[in-house]
């Protein structure tokens, strides 16, 4: 009877483990697949900081993009905002603050957003855009190999520069061209001398009025009259903040105006050889997903130029100029 118990208890013992093992690799294959199916969604929720100089439609409508490229990868994202209004002090505290809350990426609009962030941190990935000259604002050490933890795509098309002003001088005739820009901005300092050496190339004079703040703006953009039969606003933080002003100056002494991109043609700018900045803020994003994904790090992301530079006119403007539009120009309109 010892024995037949013992065989029975034995019998029952091993059964027992039998379904525990079985519950066991049960549980372990759907926690696998759990895991498996987290990895597959790629990243979870992340939080970024976002950090832009000014409060302006280009710099607002990169942000749209780099959100909306960030949506369609399938990311939940927190976004801890901050714009520093184009105040010095506020960008550097704004810098200061991102780094140390920990987020998982920082997205710096501007030059000088990108710059603050960059110089306070190696650890923290962040992609940059609306940033013209990437190289001279050292922010990285090559366009094809950014080297440390930042990259992003720049504002400045290869073709955009000689092709306005070319515009200017076959198409309006200038000879002295005005810009208005704000000198403590590598990013506008960088543009101006870019313009300069070509436009001096071509036979062109250009006539600087430097500003520090929007307020100086449309009294700067005063000081040229009489001295100019054209103007240029490139892509400068400060005077696009205050565009109207320029605007103002340029229709009541029927000046032809250039600027560096759409959204300040749709304002009143004459015309543009351009792109979206939506679309640059769109294409940072996508650089981003890839490094939130773990895909690529920033340094193996090279730095991108704007895609498909297109010739956009304002038709109101055109027409208070009394300009005729040439079929050869193969221009769009905005109203």
């Amino acid at each position: 009877m010892k024995n037949i118990y013992k065989s029975w208890s034995l019998l029952f013992l091993g059964i027992v483990l039998f379904l525990a093992a079985c519950g066991d690799s049960s549980s372990s294959t759907s926690e696998t697949k759990e895991k498996e199916g987290t990895s597959t969604e790629k990243v979870e929720k992340v939080t970024i900081g976002v950090t832009q100089i000014v409060e302006h439609p280009s710099l607002n409508a990169a942000f749209e993009g780099f959100q909306k490229a960030i949506e369609d990868a399938g990311i939940q994202a927190d976004y801890k905002i901050e714009n520093a209004q184009n105040d010095n002090s506020a960008n550097t505290t704004i810098a200061n603050n991102l780094v140390s809350s920990g987020v998982d990426l920082i997205f710096a609009n501007s030059t000088p957003s990108a710059q603050a962030v960059a110089g306070l941190t190696k650890d923290i990935p962040i992609v940059f855009t609306s940033v013209t000259d990437a190289v001279s604002a050292e922010l990285v050490q090559s366009m094809e190999s950014p080297g440390a933890n930042v990259t992003g795509t720049v504002d400045t098309q290869p073709d955009a520069i000689p092709s306005t002003i070319a515009f200017l001088k076959d198409e309006l005739g200038a000879k002295n061209v005005g810009m208005v820009f704000n000198a403590g901005e590598q990013n506008s300092r960088a543009q101006v001398d870019a313009v300069k050496e070509q436009m001096t190339a071509v036979g062109l004079n250009v006539v600087e009025a430097s500003v520090s703040t929007s307020a100086e703006v449309k009294q700067a953009t005063e000081s040229l009259i009489g001295k100019v039969d054209s103007l240029y606003i490139i892509t400068d933080n400060t005077v696009v903040s205050a565009l109207e002003s320029v605007i103002a100056v340029a229709n009541d002494n029927k000046l032809p105006m250039m600027v560096g991109e759409f959204d300040s043609v749709k304002r009143g700018g004459l015309g543009a050889y351009g792109f979206e900045y939506f679309d640059i803020g769109y294409e940072a994003g996508e650089m981003a997903v890839k490094i939130l994904n773990g895909e690529s790090t920033p340094a193996e992301l090279p730095v991108q130029y704007p895609q498909n530079l297109r010739f956009v006119l304002n038709q109101s403007t055109v027409d208070a100029l009394g300009i005729e539009v040439k079929e050869e120009w193969n221009s769009e309109f905005i109203e």
